[in-house]
């Protein structure tokens, strides 16, 4: 498995890339492992508005349908296109080609609730 240390990672799952006050998110490794084969996609629009904590997107697996949670509060400004229509990105290429979403960060304290990658690889140890 792959943990990059220069990102960030939540309890749900989520990578994060910050650069200033905008985050790059996806899932992980570890999360495109436990879905199996990504077969579906779905995503939120530029413009949107994300709330930490709730739902913004679904991945859906040959095994499971899964909710993906915005680790911020922001605005969506940039949205995978790729994805919807190449889903299997999640799956070969979880932290580059894989990306999910870009957010405007509103606040930045959102942030500090975050896992580095030792923090994170010994969270899913525990699960």
């Amino acid at each position: 498995m792959d943990f990059p240390e220069e990102l960030k990672y939540t309890e749900e799952h989520e990578w994060v890339m910050i650069e200033d006050d905008v985050i790059t998110v996806g899932i992980t490794d570890f999360a495109q492992d436990q879905l199996g084969d990504v077969v579906f996609v779905e995503l939120p629009e530029e413009g949107d508005e994300l709330e930490a904590g709730k739902s913004f997107g679904v991945v859906e697996s040959v095994k499971a349908v899964s909710d993906v949670y915005a680790p911020v509060s922001g605005e969506v400004v940039e949205v995978n296109d790729e994805l919807p229509d190449e889903p299997e990105l999640l799956n070969n290429s979880p932290y580059e080609d894989g990306w999910m979403i870009r957010i405007k960060v509103a606040d930045t304290s959102d942030l500090d609730g975050l896992m580095d990658a030792e923090a994170y690889q010994e969270f899913i140890e525990k699960e």
